[in-house]
């Protein structure tokens, strides 16, 4: 363990502000005390966890979920994503929405592992799975989605990440898995 990680860092909560209460996020604005005794502010979204599927083909190319995303006001290329229900296991929400968005089930699907969506203000937890055999499944996409399909072969990977066509942190994340596995050179 590297040794920062060894002493107390962590903050306590002195007071809780909830700003906000949405659908699929809440907002909070706390008062935290620092390890040197310092009152601090922080802005905190509590947000859903969620499933990200790396969903690979047997052509050796991965399918993209191309859509508009209001937030950042751009068009973007991402894996297939989308929030755990109450309850649901991880495996259950990949399954669910890979069928939603990509019209596809996988035989395989593996962990590849969780990371913080934006640990500086966001609680979200992201659940990465690598999706694999895949056979035509579809259910119905939800109503608010306007998404298409975008088959993207291995070798393009490299140069669409360097022309910054890949800018969604979890896409990022599992496009660069995907090279190390395969052992494909990035660009540089």
């Amino acid at each position: 363990m590297p040794q920062s990680m060894s002493k107390n860092i962590e903050e306590t909560c002195v007071k809780e502000n909830r700003i906000f209460d949405g659908k699929i996020l809440n907002l909070r604005c706390d008062e935290v005390r620092t390890p040197s005794g310092r009152i601090a502010s922080r802005e905190v979204v509590e947000h859903k966890p969620a499933v990200g599927m790396l969903a690979v083909t047997d052509k050796k190319t991965v399918l993209l979920v191309h859509q508009y995303r209001y937030a950042v006001g751009e068009e973007t290329l991402e894996v297939c994503a989308g929030l755990i229900e109450k309850g649901e296991d991880p495996a259950a929400a990949a399954e669910r929405e890979m069928q939603e968005e990509l019209n596809v089930k996988a035989r395989t699907l593996y962990r590849i592992g969780e990371f913080y969506a934006s640990p500086g203000f966001c609680t979200e937890i992201f659940t990465l799975f690598l999706a694999e055999g895949l056979e035509k499944s579809s259910l119905p996409q939800d109503e608010d989605e306007n998404v298409s399909v975008l088959e993207v072969p291995f070798k393009d990977i490299p140069v669409m990440i360097k022309e910054g066509r890949i800018r969604d942190s979890k896409t990022f994340a599992a496009l660069s898995w995907l090279m190390a596995k395969e052992g494909i050179a990035p660009e540089i």
